[in-house]
């Protein structure tokens, strides 16, 4: 890469950033930011334990945001300086890493914008995750247990929380269902992005004549609302309570005492289960929180049809619906089905690399919506 094209591409990059900027307000960000930290300066900060969270919240989001820009402006000073340097005195090695620079910060560019446009009313809301196996018995329960490893490593490489809220495993291998609790900004506002069936196709390694099966498994998303912000009220003679031993890895207390709890809401037919206490009370208060943010979605769609776009189209855990097809044999691709975004690399999808299929159909929906 010559000098005068790294030039072009710096020009670039301080064009789009102060595009940005002009939209991003940062001084009254600024001003935000320590305005709430005053306020977690106060003796009494922690009285109402709940607000002071909300709080921390929203004052670590604002900060991810101006931090992010300044980071971004701070490193593209360094590469214009860097690059006059270079224009001066020449130095190959030097102009070597200016080069990776420059071409590692669209990268960074692209990730932080996207940040900015995950502005929907629950984007930055954690997020509840349900994996459930689609017909196929051992098959489709092994491709569950594969697909919860690849969320959790893609988690893991966001810096979101994982909490295993219910967790069924199956009869012989795998999972029949599981359900997340994915804590940290933004967890729904990417995680939307996998609402739907993913698809499988390999050579079975339960069929001993070696044949090549495919499989199904849907992932639903939703987000985790606060109780505080949502008005449900649930007659208590409309859902029904049962108790049983908790069936997943959890420690000491797993299958000794009935502390799983399952709450069935009989008027809509959403079942909840929440086994990630250790004490029975707790897994009821996480559960009925899981069941007050179900029945908001459906006062929602009833009301707005605005949650379409969290719920996504309904459909049959099987042939023709898949979002997303992850093939094994006879060749290697993942391909996402509603933006053609596709790899061959899929190891490195299974082991949670799955940001370019979220990133892709995200901006998708942006551009729907531009």
């Amino acid at each position: 890469m010559e000098l005068s094209e790294i030039k072009r591409n710096i020009d670039a990059y301080a064009a789009k950033l102060d595009q940005i900027r002009g939209s991003l307000d940062l001084e009254e960000k600024e001003t935000n930011i320590q305005e709430y930290e005053e306020m977690m300066a106060d003796p009494s900060f922690w009285d109402d334990q709940n607000k002071a969270q909300e709080i921390i919240d929203k004052n670590n989001a604002l900060k991810s945001v101006v931090n992010g820009f300044r980071d971004l402006e701070t490193t593209l000073e360094d590469m214009d300086a860097t690059r006059e340097l270079l224009a001066e005195e020449y130095d190959e090695d030097m102009k070597q890493d200016l080069e990776s620079d420059v071409e590692d910060y669209q990268s960074k560019l692209d990730t932080f914008e996207l940040q900015l446009l995950l502005d929907g009313p629950y984007d930055a809301n954690n997020a509840i995750l349900e994996l459930h196996p689609g017909a196929g018995g051992t098959e489709s329960q092994d491709w569950t247990s594969m697909l919860l490893r690849m969320y959790q490593r893609y988690c893991e490489q966001k810096g979101f929380k994982v909490e295993v809220a219910d967790y069924l495993p199956g009869d012989e291998a795998g999972v029949k269902s599981v359900t997340l609790i994915i804590k940290g900004h933004n967890a729904y506002g990417y995680l939307k992005a996998e609402k739907g069936v993913h698809r499988l196709v390999r050579i079975s390694p339960f069929d001993s004549s070696g044949r090549r099966h495919t499989s199904f498994a849907s992932c639903d998303v939703i987000p985790e609302f606060d109780n505080n912000e949502i008005e449900i009220e649930i007659n208590p003679d409309d859902i029904s309570v049962d108790t049983f031993r908790a069936s997943g890895a959890g420690g000491q207390h797993i299958n000794k005492t009935e502390s799983a709890i399952r709450i069935t809401h009989h008027p809509t037919g959403i079942v909840v289960n929440n086994q990630n206490e250790r004490s029975q009370i707790k897994n009821r208060e996480a559960a009925m929180k899981m069941l007050k943010a179900k029945l908001y979605q459906l006062k929602l769609e009833e009301q707005e049809q605005e949650m379409a776009e969290i719920r996504g189209e309904q459909k049959e855990i099987g042939w023709g619906s898949q979002i997303r097809s992850y093939v094994f044999h006879p060749y290697s691709m993942v391909k996402d089905h509603r933006t053609n975004t596709e790899t061959g690399k899929v190891d490195a999808v299974m082991d949670g690399d799955i940001g370019p299929f979220i990133e892709a159909y995200l901006r998708s929906q942006i551009d729907q919506e531009s």
